[in-house]
């Protein structure tokens, strides 16, 4: 597995497919075209939509809208938490970055036929959200990841806008850079980070939060959970590969090591989970965390091995033996697994339910590329502080 995903997550691969894709429609005379997959009720596709005619004014391609209904249910396992929270999350996009939300959606066009045939192409294109664009072999979720297709269209030549400026490439339309300093934290400031080891989202954000709390004196309180798929939910194959490739992507432009992993589902995350009540004892909890993503997400190490862990533990400064008595610890066990549920519902309290996910006061996110709104609310909340 892990010299496989290596290859299939590799930036060199990602690269190439996309010179070959550039080439076959070269071969084919065909235009730059962006097919966009819209839900005219979901809050992500409304701002998506927005965005589309400024995609047009920066670059030389043409859009063509696809109507869809809502995703199928294993493709939204939570689809009541997802609903509520896509209205909160999209106001906040909206606010951000100047665009309205809700929006009126002109889906006068669509018919029971045309809805059946957008979400056939969508599914043949090998991906199962709306508010998705496609172009040439790859996808792109929501206004978040326009800026992966804008750097691909640089690359291209494309940007009417860098042309007409005289430079390399346009600035994306919608970035907001994360993990900033924070001046006059007060002491005692605290974010709650849900994680789980299965996620290569917490993956790729574990080390950077961490850091990023230390340089800002903010205490971080780890809040980890069971994946999804041992939890009983369903993971689509379309969606664990968009995941996969999407996270390889974002890892890239962040500059995490990514990509070299052995799926740590089943008894390696169990292994892991159980000793990180061990390493909160010895104040080594978020070394350990970060030893053991990078182990393996990174290195390929298989966790449910004595001999990988042993690598995972000590590395993070932690006894291999005292470890491998507690991983035989049955009332550790009945401890991790308790507190692993507790965390459950709580993130479910928060009207969440996948990871990462982090909580600042009355703030709650999902998604390692949310950080950004938990440095907005401590800014707010501290500055309004300052002002009575």
């Amino acid at each position: 597995m892990p010299v496989i995903s290596q290859h299939f997550l590799s930036r060199s691969r990602l690269l190439n497919l996309r010179k070959k894709a550039e080439h076959l429609r070269k071969s084919q005379s065909r235009p730059h075209v962006l097919h966009a997959f819209l839900q005219p009720d979901e809050p992500y596709s409304q701002l998506l939509a927005q965005a589309l005619p400024k995609l047009q004014s920066r670059y030389a391609v043409s859009v063509l809208r696809h109507v869809v209904s809502e995703p199928d249910d294993s493709a939204a396992p939570e689809r009541e938490k997802l609903n509520t929270y896509s209205q909160i999350d999209a106001k906040r996009l909206a606010d951000q970055y100047d665009l309205v939300f809700p929006a009126p959606f002109d889906k006068s066009s669509s018919s029971e036929k045309s809805l059946q045939e957008a979400h056939v192409l969508r599914k043949k294109w090998g991906h199962y959200l709306s508010g998705v664009i496609y172009y040439e072999g790859e996808w792109y979720w929501g206004i978040d990841r326009l800026h992966h297709l804008e750097s691909r269209l640089n690359d291209l030549g494309l940007s009417t806008q860098a042309q007409s400026l005289g430079l390399h490439k346009a600035k994306p339309l919608f970035f907001t850079p994360q993990y900033q300093p924070i001046a006059h934290v007060p002491e005692g400031t605290d974010i709650d980070f849900y994680f789980s080891f299965r996620s290569p989202y917490s993956a790729i954000c574990a080390a950077q939060v961490f850091k990023w709390a230390k340089d800002n004196g903010v205490q971080v309180n780890l809040k980890y959970v069971l994946p999804m798929v041992m939890r009983g939910l369903p993971v689509p194959a379309e969606k664990s590969r968009y995941i996969s490739l999407d996270a390889a992507r974002e890892a890239f432009v962040q500059n995490v090591n990514f990509g070299c992993l052995n799926d740590p589902v089943g008894r390696p995350t169990e292994r892991g989970l159980s000793l990180i009540p061990f390493a909160q004892m010895h104040q080594l909890a978020e070394a350990y965390v970060m030893s053991f993503m990078q182990g393996v997400w990174s290195e390929g190490l298989d966790a449910g091995t004595d001999q990988h862990l042993k690598i995972i533990v000590e590395r993070a400064g932690l006894n291999w033996p005292a470890a491998k008595d507690i991983l035989k610890s049955d009332a550790n066990e009945l401890h991790w697994r308790a507190t692993a549920e507790q965390n459950r519902q709580s993130l479910f309290a928060l009207g969440l339910w996948g990871v990462p996910s982090f909580k600042f006061e009355d703030t709650a996110v999902w998604g390692q590329d949310r950080f950004w709104m938990i440095e907005k609310a401590i800014h707010n909340q501290f500055d309004l502080a300052s002002k009575n």
